[in-house]
C-alpha cells in the first residue's frame, strides 16, 4: 500500500484553541498518532508575535521520547523545538508582524540535535536569538540531528482591499495575489503605487506618513510584508500535496509586554544592564562563539543564583556580596528600587523578566481596532493561494495578558471567521477554561 493511501483526512478541519501556546502540542501529537499528520517531515506555520522557538535549558534530550514528561516539561515560548528533535517537525515558517524582530528575517537553516557534553537539545544556529540563550553549539558536538529550516516572514497591515476583485465576490483576483511590487520585475513607480496593498510601521519606527488626505501612505517596499511576498514564501515551502499545521497564536494581532506593567522604566533599564548580551564578532570562529556561548551561560547562572539567594536574604550585606561580582553593580539600584515599591519583592520574576531583555525586548504594541483589522485582511488574502492546513491550533495567550484581555474575544472570532470562509465548516475544540477567560475579559 502506498504511502498516500495511508494518509487521512478530516471530514471539517480541526481547530483546537487553547490558552497557553505549548498546550497544542497533545493535539498535534493526537494527529501523528491518528495518522492525519505523518511521524516526520510536517511544516508549520506559525502566526505570533515570539517564534516560541528557545529551548528549555536543562531538559534531557531524550525526555523528548516520553510523551507525558515531554508535555510536562513545555511552556508557551520553547515548545517546537522539542518536536523537531523528535523528527516530527522539520520546516517552520515564522510570520510575524512588524513590531516583532527576534529573528533575523529571511531563511533560515539549521540542526537541532543532542549536545554530546550535556545531553541536553541544541542548535546549530548562531543568530543572536539562539546565542543570547545559550543554545549552539558546533555541529561536531551534536547526536542524532535533525534539520530545521526556518523561514522568517514579516506580515504587513493591509489597509483594504486591493483593486482587482472577482466580481462582487469579495475574492481577490489572480492579478491581485501576483502583485509585483519591485523594479525588478520592470514595475515603475506609478505601478507600484496602483497595485501597492499594504501600509505599516517601520521596524523601530515612527507611523507612517500621511498624505494631503490624512490618509497612511502605502509602503510598497519589496524587502516588507506585502502579501504577494509572503504568498511567495509561504508557497515555495507549502506544497499543494502538503499534510501542514496553521499554527496562530493571537498576540499576531495585537501584544503586551506584561513585565512593563510590573516593573518601571528605570527597573527595566536596570533589568537590562544586568542581563545585557554581549555578541561576537561580526564573523566570529567557531572557538568565538563557543566562548560567546560560555560566557553567556555563566552570566546567566550567576543571575540565577543571585535572586534565588536574594528570595531567602535580601538584606544590605547579602545584597551588597552579590553587588560586588562583575557586572552586578546595577543590583543595588534594582532592588532598592523594588523594596521602595513594594513590601516583598517576587525575585523569581524579577529573574523571569531579566532574561527577556538580553539583546532585545519582549514585543509590545496594542493595536487599535483599525490595526487587528487590517492585519486579520492580510491573514485572509495570503490564506486564499495557499492548499487547507490538516490542523488549525490557535492560542489565546491572555491569561497571561501577551494577547490584551478586552481584545482577545473579538480577534478569536474574527479568525475563526476568516477559517470559515475559507475552509467552510470547522470542527471548533475550546480546550481551555471558557468561564476563566470570560470573567477575565469582564474585569480587564
Amino acid at each position: 500500500m502506498s504511502r498516500r493511501a495511508l494518509k487521512r483526512t478530516y471530514s471539517e478541519l480541526p481547530v483546537w484553541i487553547v490558552e497557553d501556546h505549548n498546550d497544542v502540542v497533545r493535539h498535534i501529537y493526537r494527529a501523528i498518532g491518528s495518522k492525519h499528520l505523518p511521524m516526520e517531515n510536517v511544516k508549520m506555520v506559525h502566526l505570533d508575535s515570539h517564534p516560541d522557538l528557545l529551548i528549555a535549558v536543562n531538559m534531557q534530550a531524550d525526555t523528548v521520547f516520553d510523551k507525558q514528561a515531554l508535555l510536562s516539561e513545555l511552556s508557551i515560548e520553547n515548545w517546537i523545538m522539542p518536536m523537531v528533535y523528535a523528527g516530527h517537525i522539520s520546516h517552520v515558517a515564522w510570520l510575524h508582524p512588524y513590531w516583532a524582530q527576534q529573528i533575523r528575517e529571511g531563511e533560515h537553516s539549521m540542526f537541532v540535535g543532542r549536545d554530546s557534553s550535556t545531553s541536553t537539545i541544541r542548535v546549530t544556529s548562531t543568530d543572536d536569538y539562539f546565542l543570547s540563550d545559550a543554545l549552539y553549539v558546533p555541529h561536531g558536538q551534536l547526536e542524532n540531528p535533525k534539520p530545521l529550516h526556518l523561514s522568517v516572514i514579516r506580515v504587513d497591515p493591509v489597509t483594504q482591499h486591493p483593486c482587482g476583485h472577482d466580481g462582487d465576490s469579495g475574492k481577490p483576483s489572480a492579478k491581485q495575489l501576483k502583485i509585483h511590487t519591485s523594479e525588478e520585475n520592470g514595475g515603475t513607480k506609478t505601478d507600484r503605487k496602483d497595485t501597492c496593498n499594504s501600509t505599516s510601521e517601520p521596524p523601530g519606527g515612527s507611523v507612517a506618513s500621511e498624505n494631503k488626505a490624512g490618509a497612511p501612505e502605502k509602503s510598497c517596499d519589496a524587502n516588507d510584508g506585502s502579501t504577494d511576498k509572503v504568498v511567495k514564501s509561504l508557497m515555495s515551502m507549502v506544497g499543494q500535496s502538503d499534510a501542514y499545521i496553521l499554527d496562530i497564536d493571537l498576540d499576531f494581532f495585537s501584544c503586551k509586554n506584561p513585565f512593563k506593567e510590573l516593573y518601571t522604566q528605570e527597573e527595566y533599564l536596570l533589568l537590562q544592564e544586568l542581563y545585557g548580551f554581549r555578541k561576537p564578532s561580526e564573523n566570529p570562529t567557531e572557538e568565538e562563539l563557543c566562548d560567546c556561548v560560555d560566557r553567556r551561560t555563566h552570566q546567566l547562572e550567576d543571575l540565577e543564583a543571585t535572586f534565588a539567594d536574594l528570595l531567602e536574604d535580601d538584606g544590605q550585606e547579602a545584597l551588597e556580596r552579590w553587588a560586588a561580582n562583575p557586572g552586578m553593580s546595577p543590583l543595588v539600584h534594582l532592588v532598592r528600587s523594588l523594596k521602595n515599591r513594594m513590601e516583598s519583592p517576587d525575585y523569581e520574576m524579577v529573574h523571569q523578566a531579566g532574561l527577556t531583555c538580553d539583546f532585545s525586548e519582549l514585543p509590545h504594541h496594542i493595536s487599535t481596532e483599525e490595526e487587528i483589522q487590517q492585519l486579520l485582511l492580510a491573514v485572509e488574502l495570503f490564506l486564499k493561494p495557499l492548499p487547507k492546513p490538516t490542523i488549525v491550533t490557535m492560542s489565546r495567550s491572555s491569561l497571561d495578558e501577551y494577547c490584551p484581555t478586552d481584545q482577545v474575544d473579538s480577534i478569536q472570532n474574527r479568525v475563526l471567521g476568516i477559517l470559515e470562509k475559507q475552509y467552510g465548516s470547522l470542527a471548533v475544540s475550546k480546550d481551555y477554561d471558557t468561564e476563566a477567560a470570560g470573567s477575565t475579559s469582564q474585569t480587564s
